[in-house]
Order: C-alpha cells, then structure tokens, then sequence
C-alpha cells in the first residue's frame, strides 16, 4: 500500500477504488440547485459535471443514486429545520423536493433516495440497496461540499466503502468552507479525484 505524506506529519493510504462502484449524487434538487431558493447558488458548471459524470456511469452500466431532502410533516428533523428555517420549503410535492430537469433522463422511482437529514445514509434504505447491489465503491457529488456531501462521505466510511469525491462536481455557496470540506474529506475519508480521472474509471470497468 502507497503511503502520503500530509500536513507534514499523517501518513494516508492511497484507496483502489473497486469493481463495483455506484454514484451518490446528493442533493441536486431544485431547492439547492436553483439559485431561486433561498438554500441554492450558482452551480451550472457542477450540473454540467454531474451530467458529464452520470452519462459516462450509465454508459459503463454503473448505478446512479439521486437523494433529495423531503418533509412530510412537523416533527421531521425539527431541530435542524428550527437551525436552517430554509429548509421548510422542501415539502412533499413542491417543485423545490423534484430533481434538477437536467437528470430527467436518469431518475427512476428506483434510483431517488428521501431523506430528512445532511447524509444520504441515515435513515434511509441506501446501505441496503448498495448492498443488494454488491456496491464496493461510492463516487460521491453534490450540493452542498460542507453540508450533505461531508456528511455523506462520512457515513459511507462508516459503511466501509471505498469512497471518490469528485472536485468540479460538488458546490458550495461558501466556497472557503468547501475547499475546506474537499480537503478534510481528501485527509481522512475518501479520495478527493478529479471528473477526467473517474471518467476514465468508468471506462476501464
């Protein structure tokens, strides 16, 4: 195993990515992923990456994972909407929960993950359709870099998959928290690689 040198003083290993990878784009709802929310920006360049990434996985027959962050009620992670207020416009049935109109040619019922929380993991049926799928690998997008894609990468460590994040596909409208988040996630959980690199991936499955 290859061994880097980073901070001057933490040795980290070079992670192989599998041959059984899966995509977790996170979050590319229009409640982030239009700047009209007042929980979104400016991330065209991202969704032109993400589409670029999606039809090169489809092409290899990889599987692509979409999560979206849905309330039905109240109750559901009260705490963090009490946080960020913002986050109550994403009801159930509004335009704001629907999928970016740029993947439309992707999404299947089968393929939207719902969730109430910052990880595409917690409380969701992910890990176990990952599972059924003999998923070794996860390639990680999304919006937003410090929010639910940290906390998605986190969690698919903890899930001991080989996690990617790919540089020019993840957004944040706070762009010094997410060269921070990209570093953080490249020094302890996953491999921060750019869109050529796993492009080339795909094609070599």
């Amino acid at each position: 195993m290859s061994v880097t040198l980073i901070n001057n003083d933490l040795l980290i290993g070079e992670l192989q990515l599998g041959r059984s990878p899966a995509v977790i784009a996170v979050d590319f709802s229009n409640g982030f992923a239009d700047k009209k929310s007042p929980l979104g920006g400016d991330f065209e360049p991202q969704l032109e990456a993400n589409l670029k990434l999606i039809e090169a996985a489809t092409a290899s027959n990889v599987p692509v994972f979409f999560s979206t962050v849905v309330y039905d009620n109240e109750q559901q992670a009260s705490v963090f909407r009490q946080r960020l207020p913002a986050l109550n416009i994403l009801q159930r049935g509004s335009h704001w929960v629907d999928i970016h109109d740029k993947f439309s040619n992707y999404i299947n019922r089968d393929n939207i993950i719902e969730k109430n929380y910052p990880s595409a993991f917690f409380a969701t049926t992910l890990a176990s359709r990952l599972a059924a799928l003999n998923i070794d690998s996860l390639i990680i997008t999304g919006l937003t870099t410090s929010g639910c894609v940290r906390a998605t990468c986190v969690d698919g460590l903890q899930h001991n998959f080989l996690c990617a994040v790919v540089t020019e596909a993840c957004g944040d409208r706070n762009q010094s928290a997410h060269a921070m988040s990209l570093h953080d996630m490249h020094a302890k959980y996953a491999q921060v690689l750019p869109l050529s690199q796993i492009i080339e991936y795909f094609k070599s499955l």
